[in-house]
């Protein structure tokens, strides 16, 4: 534990002008970020008597070593660098949002050339339209299916839509009148990307203009006697009406606003957000944080905008926010709203009526979703922990393995050998801290030797970044009192784990061992799990340690391995499925990967390549005269042998009898 007074900054260094501020621990680490109307002011508040601060910030000074600060021009200058610097150091002190789970929207790809209506999670892409969040994907599907009477925008992936317009025949909806088959042109392209425009304004709120003219051509019609017609308007009328009842109106009609609620305890906050477009409730979502610094409603509130809108633009950011309480820095905040939506932008407390009815609700789901976090939560930290303490227990350690970081080999008999890394802190997966390694320096199935060079690239990376900060010196082997200053960046190996595991046994473990014994690291633990019997083996031990099959301690191990396999399965699968089988291209001499991909691609398949002419061929970007030359002298003499396959979806791409696939499997490491 530090003391504050030793890296307190002397009288007269900091400025008294707005800024960004940085605390650092001992490994040069972010641990809290921070901005300020005065600099001066605000660190001087971090060091005063231990007794005097709030128990988390003195935690969070204590852990600190080092601070350091960025100085600004406007407090929205700091809010920005602020919101970038969190999303880039991820500190362990700030208020972190945990999203309770994955909202899908619905979105309209207006950035393709025949925009697709899908169901989307993640991060936004530019060119996509957006509609939601939704709670669920099955309520997208819902309101798409009735919506796609009237508006029939395509729906099929990319495969789909190309295999249609090869063979000329549309997909089922195309057939029941549910898409406008653009695949086989049924309509122009400008016919379905007005589809699309009017699906998105139907979707934004603009209902009524578009229903009064349905009804009114549903009238015309019926005056000139074409039945059938005035019957399917008014289908589509009940079918939009329909869609329409899914999201009851609480607001007037134009009203554009995000309503912001918030439920705290003294450990934990819950943060709820509707989205109301168009008057209607078009979306919910919410967060769960733990109260990891010193923070009251507002600062809560003030978190939960950055990480909403930090990456939005336009017309994503609506024209209202109403928010339980208003942050220390409003007119910043608002501007930095007002900048992104590209007009102005009320952020305010409702008084009064609808608004402020409506915010009672969103209050009541926050308080609903804190209790519900609670109730799961109480019981996934006493069984981490208990894990944490078994697995320390049963292997010897001074403390619990905090993080824990797991090795696997994966290759297809012998080829494409890769490796994985993943990372287990507080018995929880850091996705963000995985790694994974191709295997260059031999070929076949040595799976001991593989293990070896993965952890030695890991860990030499490791003192790589210490020999560069002036942490470690390879003379004396310990830590320099005096590091030089760095730019701050996360590094990719900067942090070693208290324990390595590896998936195997005895041979694997011993591997792991030499590795960090040849590099002089003795201070990190290691352990392997054996698929065969889950016996855990030590190094240096003839018997492993058998763990209890109701262990928690056993199950966190066990989940940390089959991680560690999932990924490297996926990253060995991933470079098997670049590798192209085309058949008779894979015996043209200097035809790489990528010039047979982009023939195939090109033409469709094998068979249309072996019809093109030369001069059709050297169209192909990349190709030249000389090569088309050989390619096509390469298809004259084969003979047709099967599909050309693409091995990362097992898509046939040529219309002939598949030829017969070899009967490789692929494994992972372990016994």
């Amino acid at each position: 534990m530090a003391d504050p007074s030793s890296y307190r900054p002397q009288p007269g260094q900091v400025p008294d002008s707005p800024g960004v501020y940085k605390f650092r621990d001992e490994h040069r680490r972010v641990i809290y970020v921070g901005k300020a109307k005065s600099l001066r002011q605000r660190l001087a508040s971090y060091f005063q008597d231990l007794a005097g601060l709030h128990p988390r910030t003195a935690t969070m000074v204590t852990t600190a070593a080092s601070v350091e600060w960025t100085v600004v021009s406007t407090e929205v200058e700091a809010l920005q660098l602020e919101y970038s610097w969190i999303k880039e150091f991820d500190p362990r002190f700030n208020v972190k949002y945990r999203d309770d789970k994955s909202y899908p929207s619905l979105a309209v790809t207006m950035n393709e050339e025949y925009p697709r209506v899908q169901v989307m999670r993640g991060p936004k892409k530019k060119g996509v339209r957006y509609f939601g969040p939704y709670g669920q994907a099955w309520a997208i599907r819902e309101t798409v299916d009735l919506m796609l009477r009237v508006f029939p925008v395509r729906t099929c992936s990319a495969g789909v839509f190309k295999r249609s317009a090869q063979i000329g025949r549309p997909c089922l909806l195309g057939y029941i009148g549910k898409c406008s088959a653009p695949c086989v042109g049924r309509v122009t392209p400008e016919e379905h990307r007005e589809l699309a425009e009017d699906f998105c304004d139907f979707m934004a709120g603009r209902t009524g203009t578009y229903l009064t003219r349905l009804e009114q051509q549903m009238h015309e019609a019926a005056e000139e006697m074409e039945y059938e017609k005035a019957a399917r308007l008014r289908d589509d009328v009940g079918a939009l009406r329909r869609a329409m009842e899914k999201n009851a109106v609480v607001l007037a009609d134009a009203t554009d606003a995000d309503l912001f609620a918030v439920a705290e305890d003294e450990l934990e906050a819950a943060v709820q957000i509707f989205h109301v477009r168009g008057g209607r409730v078009r979306g919910q979502r919410g967060w769960v944080t733990d109260k990891v610094e010193a923070v009251d409603t507002a600062g809560l509130v003030e978190h939960a905008l950055q990480q909403l809108y930090g990456e939005e633009t336009g017309e994503a950011v609506p024209k209202e926010v109403l928010v339980p309480a208003l942050p220390e820095d409003t007119p910043a905040l608002s501007q930095w709203l007002a900048e992104r939506r590209g007009s102005q932008v009320s952020l305010r407390i409702p008084q009064r009526g609808d608004k402020k009815a409506l915010m009672e609700t969103v209050h009541r789901n926050a308080q609903q979703s804190l209790l519900l976090h609670k109730t799961k939560r109480a019981a996934d930290l006493t069984t981490r922990s208990r894990a944490l303490e078994e697995i320390a227990e049963a292997l010897e350690l001074d403390g619990a393995p905090l993080r824990i970081e797991c090795f696997d080999i994966s290759h297809l008999q012998g080829d494409d050998v890769v490796a994985s890394m993943v990372v287990f802190e507080d018995g929880l997966a850091r996705k963000g801290e995985y790694r994974r390694f191709q295997i260059k320096s031999f070929e076949g199935q040595d799976d001991v030797r593989s293990m070896h060079e993965v952890v030695s690239r890991r860990f030499r990376r490791y003192l790589h970044e210490k020999l560069k900060t002036g942490e470690w010196s390879p003379e004396t082997g310990e830590v320099e009192a005096d590091a030089p200053e760095e730019d701050g960046r996360p590094k990719r190996f900067a942090y070693p784990p208290q324990l390595v595991v590896v998936d195997g046994g005895q041979p694997q473990v011993a591997a792991a061992k030499r590795a960090l014994e040849e590099l002089g690291i003795d201070d990190v633990a290691v352990c392997g799990l054996a698929k065969r019997l889950e016996e855990v083996w030590l190094p240096g031990q003839d018997d492993p340690v058998v763990l209890p099959r109701t262990s928690e301690g056993l199950y966190l191990l066990q989940r940390v391995r089959d991680e560690a396999h999932r990924f490297a399965i996926q990253y060995q699968r991933n470079k098997r499925g670049k590798r192209l089988k085309a058949g008779p291209l894979d015996e043209v001499a200097g035809l790489g990967e990528s010039r047979k991909l982009a023939l195939v691609k090109h033409f469709g398949s094998v068979k249309k390549l072996r019809q093109a002419t030369i001069d059709q061929i050297c169209e192909v970007p990349g190709i030249g005269r000389k090569t088309a030359e050989t390619v096509a002298a390469a298809l004259a003499q084969a003979v047709p042998a099967g599909p050309a396959v693409n091995m990362a979806t097992g898509e046939i791409i040529e219309d002939e009898a598949p030829a017969t696939a070899g009967a490789a499997s692929e494994r992972g490491t372990g016994q």
